[in-house]
C-alpha cells in the first residue's frame, strides 16, 4: 500500500516549507533555530521520551533539509552555523542518503510471532509443517524456538487463523540489494557500495530515520542572487498537480525560474536514440538489450548484476538530454531537475550539464512558501513540444512503448517490463543477466526496468499518490498527441 499521509511525511514538508520561506524572508540563519521549538512546543505530546528530545531530532531533521550529512553532526553547532554552511557550499555533497540514528527505532530482527488469536488447534499445521521443528504447543498456544526459527515463514503460512505474523524491519525489508544493515548498537546503516539510491528505504521507514539530503536552500540562493535558473520538470513532476500543461511553467516562473523545459523533450530525444540503438544491436546479433533511463536500475546491475552490463542501451536519459538543450541555449543558466527520485541526484552529481536536482516535495514546499496554487497560475508558453509517448515516460511500460513507436519493423520488438526493482524484481534481472552470459535466449530482447513499481510517478519523494498521478499523466499525456 502506497500512503502519503503520514507524520514523517508531514515533518519533511513543514520542515521544508519553514526553511523557504525564511530563506526567502533573508532570514534562514537567524531564524533556524525557532523551527524546533514551533514545531515541538512545550505544551504538546512528545513523539520519544520527552519534548527536549524531540526537538534535537528536529534540530537534525533541518540539518539534513539544508543538506548536511547527519553522520557529522556536531551538539557544539547551533542551526544557524549550518544554515550558514548550506549558503556557502558551490556544489551539494555525497552521498544522497544520511541516516539519522536519534530517530531510528533500532526495530528488532525481524521475525514470525505467534498472537493471542491462536486457537491450539487439533490440526497443528504450523508444529506439523515447520521444517526446523522449532513450533510446539505449549501453555493453550504455539511458541516459536527463536534459537533454531530460520524465519522461513511456513508457520504463518499454514495457520488457519492467521495468528501468526511476520514483524519486519521496514527498511532492510524494502532494500532490494541488502544494502541495509544494523550496526553494533543495533542501529541501521547503509553500505554506500552496494546502495542502488533507489529512495525505498527512506519511503518505508515509519520513523523518517533514512533521509535525503536537500537542495531546496541551494537553488533559492541562486533565484535570490538573480542567476537565469533553469527548470528541467520531469513528466512524474506534472503529474503530481492537476493543471493543465502550461500552467505548471507558469508555476515555476513565478517561482523564480527564469526558463522552464519539460524533460518530456528529452525522453524523446531517448526513446529516438534508444530505436536507433535497438535495431543496431538486433542486426549485430545482440540477443538483448535494456533501457537505461533509470538510475537505480542502471547502478544496480554495475554493482549486483555485471553480466548485464553489456546489454544496458548506452543512450543517455532523458534528465541529460534536457540539461543540454539548456545549456545550448544558455551555457551560463543554472540547470536544476525537478523529479520524484532519489537516484537522479546522484545521476545529477555526475553529469556536468546538471547543476542540481530537486525533488517533488521541494518544489512543492517552495509553491506553498511562496502562495503558488498550480491550478490557479497562468499558461507560460514553451517552444518545445514534446510527444505523448514521451511524457508517459513516467510510468511504467512507457520506455518500451516509446521506442516500439519509433522502430521500422515494430513487430521485431519482444518487450519485457520489470515493473518495480524489488527482491523479486532483482532476481528477474539476475535471470535475464544469466540469459545475456551464456548467449541462451531470453524470453523479450527490450527489457525495460522501473526501480518504482508503477514508474516514476511511484517515486520516494512524490506528492501525489501515484493512482492519482497515473490519471493526471494520461490526461497530461493526451495534450501531447
Amino acid at each position: 500500500m502506497f500512503n502519503l499521509n503520514t507524520g514523517t511525511g508531514n515533518l519533511k514538508r513543514e520542515i521544508l516549507v519553514r526553511l523557504a520561506k525564511m530563506q526567502l524572508d533573508g532570514n534562514l540563519e537567524r531564524g533556524t533555530h525557532r523551527i524546533p521549538r514551533e514545531m515541538a512546543p512545550l505544551n504538546s505530546e512528545p513523539f520519544r521520551c520527552c519534548i527536549y528530545h524531540d526537538r534535537e531530532i528536529l534540530k537534525m531533521r533541518v540539518a539534513a533539509r539544508l543538506g548536511h550529512s547527519i553522520e557529522e553532526w556536531n551538539d557544539d553547532k547551533e542551526l544557524s552555523e549550518y544554515a550558514s554552511e548550506a549558503l556557502a557550499r558551490e556544489k551539494p555533497t555525497e552521498p544522497m542518503l544520511t541516516v539519522l540514528d536519534e530517530a531510528c527505532n533500532a526495530c528488532v530482527k525481524a521475525h514470525y510471532m505467534v498472537t493471542n488469536a491462536c486457537q491450539a488447534c487439533v490440526a497443528r499445521s504450523c508444529v506439523m509443517n515447520c521444517p526446523k521443528k522449532c513450533v510446539e504447543i505449549s501453555g493453550g498456544r504455539a511458541q516459536i524456538d527463536a534459537s533454531k526459527c530460520v524465519n522461513c515463514g511456513i508457520c504463518m503460512q499454514n495457520c488457519p487463523f492467521h495468528a501468526i505474523i511476520k514483524i519486519p524491519v521496514p527498511c532492510e525489508e524494502s532494500c532490494p540489494v541488502g544494502a541495509i544493515s544494523k550496526n553494533e548498537s543495533g542501529k541501521e546503516r547503509i553500505d554506500y557500495s552496494k546502495c542502488t539510491y533507489c529512495g525505498a528505504c527512506m519511503r518505508e521507514c515509519p520513523f523518517g530515520a533514512m533521509m535525503d539530503k536537500g537542495q531546496l536552500v541551494d537553488v533559492i540562493r541562486k533565484i535570490m542572487e538573480g542567476k537565469k535558473v533553469a527548470a528541467l520538470y520531469a513528466p512524474a513532476i506534472a503529474a503530481q498537480f492537476r493543471a493543465e500543461p502550461g500552467q505548471l511553467e507558469g508555476a515555476l516562473r513565478k517561482a523564480g525560474f527564469s526558463e522552464t523545459y519539460e524533460v518530456a523533450v528529452g525522453a524523446d530525444v531517448t526513446a529516438d536514440h534508444e530505436a536507433v540503438e535497438f535495431e543496431e544491436r538486433m542486426a549485430r546479433g545482440d540477443i538483448l538489450m535494456t533501457t537505461s533511463c533509470c538510475p537505480a536500475y542502471v547502478r544496480a546491475v554495475k554493482i549486483h548484476v555485471p553480466d548485464l552490463v553489456p546489454c544496458v542501451s548506452e543512450t543517455r536519459s532523458p534528465m541529460h538530454y534536457t540539461a543540454e538543450i539548456a545549456k545550448n541555449d544558455d551555457s551560463e543558466q543554472v540547470t536544476v531537475f525537478i523529479g520524484p527520485c532519489l537516484a537522479k541526484r546522484k545521476e545529477g552529481l555526475d553529469d556536468p550539464l546538471v547543476d542540481y536536482v530537486l525533488s517533488a516535495e521541494e518544489i512543492g514546499a517552495l509553491f506553498v512558501a511562496k502562495e503558488i496554487d498550480v491550478g490557479e497560475c497562468e499558461s507560460a508558453a514553451t517552444a518545445r513540444h514534446p510527444t505523448a509517448s514521451g511524457r508517459n515516460f513516467a510510468q511504467s511500460g512507457g520506455v518500451a512503448a516509446a521506442v516500439k513507436l519509433r522502430l521500422a519493423h515494430p513487430e521485431s520488438l519482444k518487450p519485457f517490463v520489470i515493473n518495480g526493482l524489488d527482491r523479486e524484481g532483482m532476481k528477474k534481472l539476475l535471470a535475464f543477466g544469466k540469459a545475456a552470459s551464456s548467449g541462451a535466449p531470453a524470453e523479450a530482447n527490450l527489457v525495460e526496468v522501473m526501480a518504482c513499481a508503477g514508474g516514476c510517478i511511484a517515486g520516494p519523494s512524490v506528492i501525489a499518490n501515484p493512482k492519482v498521478a497515473a490519471v493526471q499523466l494520461k490526461k497530461y499525456a493526451d495534450k501531447g498527441k
